[in-house]
């Protein structure tokens, strides 16, 4: 259902509730400004969620960063002690670590494009949020003043409720959007199996060119 499910039930009770009952229209209002609240707080901490992870990301970046350079570090040190084998596992063990390193920035790309798709929506809500508080207080003083004729008003509340709601789908349908996006982060981390024998295929081709490049900057020493 999304975000706005639970909003969705309380804004449908709460029009029955108003225009076949006729109860008071000033708590479906508030309720309705109340779950606007609700979602921008829910944003946020999405928000704030996502920022963590990059933050974890970055992290782990830099660390795999510096266990490439020691590997390339080992695989010289092994070439000088003449262990072409544990040369050649050295940058077998880079050349993994490299490709670790490729996935882990453009994941950080993905949550740099995600906060800011974030910062949009929370800006674009947090307007519509001021808006309907603004709106709030005139809409309670025109109920008050057309109560005693409620029945020949009823079309105006409808389409001012009709407008609130308006507001409120196109808000989930970005909410939506953010989930989703959310969701395809975690895709494509599952390689079939022929595409991961191909992948270390040329990870191995990728060692012999880095063993074969490091002999000869040794030869030219």
């Amino acid at each position: 259902m999304g975000i706005f499910s639970r909003m969705g039930d309380i804004i449908n009770a709460n029009l029955n509730s108003a225009l076949e009952k006729a109860e008071d229209p000033e708590k479906m209002i508030r309720l309705m400004i109340q779950e606007m609240e609700d979602t921008l707080v829910e944003i946020r901490s999405a928000t704030a969620k996502c920022i963590a992870e990059k933050k974890e990301r970055t992290r782990l970046l830099k660390r795999l960063e510096q266990q490439q350079i020691e590997w390339e570090r080992k695989a010289e040190l092994a070439l000088e002690k003449d262990r072409e084998d544990l040369a050649r596992a050295a940058l077998a063990e880079k050349t993994a670590l490299g490709d670790r390193i490729a996935y882990l920035k453009e994941e950080l790309e993905q949550y740099e494009e995600q906060l800011t798709k974030y910062d949009e929506d929370i800006g674009k809500l947090q307007a519509k949020l001021t808006d309907a508080r603004n709106r709030q207080r005139a809409l309670v003083m025109r109920h008050r003043s057309a109560n005693h004729h409620l029945k020949t008003k009823k079309h105006v509340y409808n389409d001012k409720i009709d407008e609130m709601l308006h507001r409120f789908d196109a808000a989930e349908e970005r909410i939506e959007r953010i989930e989703s996006e959310a969701e395809s982060l975690d895709m494509g981390r599952k390689g079939q199996t022929l595409s991961s024998e191909f992948e270390a295929l040329e990870r191995d081709e990728r060692v012999e060119e880095a063993l074969t490049e490091l002999k000869s900057r040794r030869n030219k020493e």
